[in-house]
């Protein structure tokens, strides 16, 4: 029987050898994607080890860090630069000795006036002017950091070398004696912070939010790839029951015809896994590109996709044709399939209830908020794919009620008698659609309640040096800026002005916290002359006739948070004399500039080299990028999620209306027989994708930011917040692209529909 099953398969003429080829070519494109998906995130996890030996010294590492022996101590120094907006990681080593550790990527430990670089940190420095960045490390490059140290191949990252008389007792310097190893994916823990890297829950929250918004519709390409022809196969598997075949035969014959069907694509999609890879590795699900190397699979997913799909594929198989092991008389009679029932809208409703219930009993730490949020949003998708069916049928049923065009009423009909096989066409549409709508009503939200706010824009390209600003009197301010930088900052073309805020020896209170919280101490202002505090872009205002005033020590975070709404209108005047002034320890220098990446690098440069051994300066708009640094991530997940979701479900429908058409050529070729135009039976099959596709599409949307704002209300408390105009154009370009893929299927009507179609088997 299986020979025979083997032969109906590769030698049943060309229409089953067409079927087989494009099944097979289906669950190719399944397979392949399937296979990125896994990979990119088994790359996530491989990136993430990388970052490892940057938490050297990190608090969560110290307690399982062992002092290796006979090594001798090396100080270590880490902190974030940035050129033109992107990170650069610094790392500033001394070594005590020549048995000090060495990170991996690197041949030895610079010595001072060397250091090493990426490679991508090299062609950089190589592309920019000397005064915009490499001046920041003076001496010599050694050489070039491994890949082994790499999170990406774009990292930037430099290794600097130093004396260790330089180093020790700086702020943040650690005295280490070996490089850490652990991956910050096993951070775990309310009092878990990694220096660099992604935590646990972290890593958790981004491999569900792939596995729910990816996998999906990838699962429903490859079902929908499964399910090709069927009606023809059923038809053809009820003539051989008919005859004598067994239900056992039917079944042995359709299993072997769907595993040869999905054993020739699954083999071909690995291929094509392989040669997407590089394609693939571009996709940076963390913010960095992954090297393509990393994009690799374990035997546990490769034997999981390998076996999983044929067998899955037998499975659906026998499914399918479970009407002709019951009665074959009905499947040759094409009897009615029953309608589907209004229970199937109870899922979605159960997701959205279990989110409303969520909001204020939101559980601390990321694995309880998955635990809270993923079981909901995985209700509701589902409940999309369940509730798609009888949403087509109730809207098929108004359509043909109130309607009296041929076109109108065949479709109609046509979807009110079958409206799970029309919704199977557009489900993965519409879940893309749902996914998309609900990550760009949260990432939307998220970026408008965090963002740089609009009375702060003018100060978002302004460089800032800041120098332990909490305090308001820091524990070893910086000496006065040199006249000489000061005015070469002046110089540099795009700065606008230059503010220097010193310490305050007239212990002058904070003016924007007059009244600090009961038992912690005053904080104090800082001071500056009213002519640099002038030429500020807002908060400006000084006493009439003053020549200093007393400001917020923290000037360039002004009027970031609510809370700092009603600031004085006027600063308070500062008695002091303009020579001391100059002269006192500096607090905060804040360069604003033209936004011009010329200028704001080689300010930066110009304020590194004047303080080397100070934090490293940032703009406005990076400290906030920084510090809402997985709001950005999430962005960019949220950003890949849909730019791959969409073209899934694009195949999924392409798939879907060629496999329809090819199934009901029979009857298309008798209505062109009676005399029905082949331009009806064109609006027909369009009509019958974008009836479900209009109907379920408004619902799929609204439930997707319904399923946002119930989110932001349990997560932040925030309200969800009107899109932009990319996420309208995306929608529109969605649907129009949708479209055109259906009315790509049409030429194939007129040559599949002709009267040999028509005659009987």
């Amino acid at each position: 029987m299986i020979r025979l099953a083997l032969r109906l398969t590769v030698a049943g003429g060309r229409e089953a050898l067409m079927r087989l080829t494009v099944i097979a070519a289906a669950v190719a494109v399944g397979v392949a994607l399937l296979l990125s998906t896994l990979a990119a995130i088994q790359a996530t996890r491989t990136q993430n080890d990388r970052n490892a030996w940057l938490n050297t010294g990190a608090e969560f590492t110290q307690s399982r860090s062992a002092r290796a022996a006979g090594a001798d101590p090396l100080w270590w120094l880490l902190r974030a630069d940035h050129y033109d907006g992107g990170l650069i990681g610094r790392v500033d080593v001394a070594a005590t000795g020549p048995n000090a550790p060495v990170p991996p990527g690197l041949p030895r430990l610079p010595g001072p006036g060397e250091y090493y670089v990426s490679p991508a940190l090299a062609e950089l420095l190589r592309a920019t002017p000397a005064g915009e960045l490499a001046d920041r490390y003076p001496g010599r490059r050694a050489g070039t950091i491994g890949k082994s140290a790499l999170p990406g191949p774009d990292s930037l990252v430099v290794v600097v070398g130093h004396r260790p008389g330089d180093l020790a007792g700086k702020e943040g310097a650690r005295r280490v004696t070996t490089i850490e190893t652990h991956s910050p994916s096993s951070c775990s823990g309310p009092n878990c912070d990694v220096a660099t890297g992604i935590n646990a829950e972290g890593m958790a929250l981004i491999l569900s939010v792939v596995a729910l918004a990816l996998i999906f519709p990838v699962l429903i390409l490859t079902g929908t790839a499964s399910r090709l022809a069927a009606a023809r196969r059923e038809q053809r598997f009820a003539a051989m029951r008919l005859v004598g075949a067994t239900p056992g035969q039917v079944s042995l014959i359709s299993t072997v015809e769907s595993a040869v069907a999905a054993v020739a694509g699954t083999a071909v999609g690995f291929v094509l896994w392989y040669a997407l890879r590089p394609l693939v590795a571009r996709a940076d699900l963390t913010g960095t590109p992954f090297f393509t190397g990393d994009m690799s699979l374990g035997a546990a997913e490769v034997l999981l996709v390998a076996v999983g799909v044929p067998v899955a594929a037998a499975v659906a198989s026998r499914v399918a044709l479970r009407r002709v092991r019951v009665s074959p008389l009905g499947v040759t009679r094409r009897t009615t399939p029953r309608p589907p029932r209004a229970w199937r809208l109870i899922p979605a409703a159960l997701g959205l209830g279990q989110l409303w219930w969520v909001i204020g009993r939101v559980p601390d730490g990321s694995s309880g908020q998955i635990l809270a949020f993923v079981p909901g949003i995985l209700l509701i998708l589902v409940g999309i794919v369940l509730a798609g069916p009888w949403l087509t049928m109730a809207g098929a049923r108004l359509l043909v009620r109130f309607t009296g065009r041929p076109a109108l009423l065949v479709a109609g009909r046509r979807l009110a008698d079958d409206p799970k096989a029309g919704f199977r066409a557009v489900s993965g549409l519409v879940l893309a659609l749902c996914v998309t709508s609900t990550a760009v009503g949260i990432i939307t939200a998220v970026v408008a309640e965090s963002g740089v706010p609009e009375n702060k824009v003018a100060f978002g390209s302004s460089v800032v040096g800041d120098y332990d600003w909490q305090s308001g009197s820091p524990r070893n301010p910086p000496a006065a800026l040199p006249a000489a930088t000061r005015s070469e900052l002046e110089s540099v073309p795009g700065v606008q002005s230059v503010m220097v805020v010193r310490t305050n020896p007239l212990r002058i209170p904070d003016p924007a916290e007059p009244h600090p919280p009961k038992g912690e101490p005053p904080i104090l202002a800082g001071l500056v002359p009213c002519a640099e505090l002038a030429r500020m872009p807002a908060h400006n205002r000084c006493p009439e006739g003053a020549r200093a005033a007393a400001i917020p020590p923290d000037f360039s975070r002004l009027g970031m948070h609510e809370d700092q709404a009603a600031l004085p209108a006027v600063w308070p005047a500062a008695k002091i004399e303009p020579q001391r002034l100059e002269s006192l320890p500096v607090s905060e220098i804040m360069v604003t500039t033209d936004g011009s990446t010329a200028a704001v690098e080689r300010v930066r440069t110009l304020l590194t080299a004047a303080y080397p051994d100070e934090l490293p300066p940032y703009t406005v708009e990076e400290d906030y990028g920084q510090r809402w640094g997985d709001i950005a991530a999430y962005r960019q997940l949220a950003t890949v999620v849909i730019v791959i979701s969409f073209p899934i479900a694009g195949c999924s429908l392409a798939v879907a209306v060629a496999g329809g058409l090819n199934e009901r050529k029979r009857p298309f070729a008798l209505l062109r027989l009676s005399g029905v135009p082949l331009s009806t039976l064109r609006r027909v099959v369009l009509l019958e994708s974008a009836a479900p596709l209009l109907i379920v599409a408004a619902l799929a949307i609204g439930l997707g930011f319904l399923t946002a704002q119930l989110f932001l209300q349990a997560q932040f408390d925030y309200s969800i917040r009107a899109p932009g105009p990319g996420y309208y154009g995306l929608t529109l370009a969605g649907m129009v692209v949708s479209l055109a893929v259906i009315a790509s299927t049409l030429p194939l009507l007129r040559r599949i529909t002709g009267p040999e179609t028509a005659r009987n088997d």
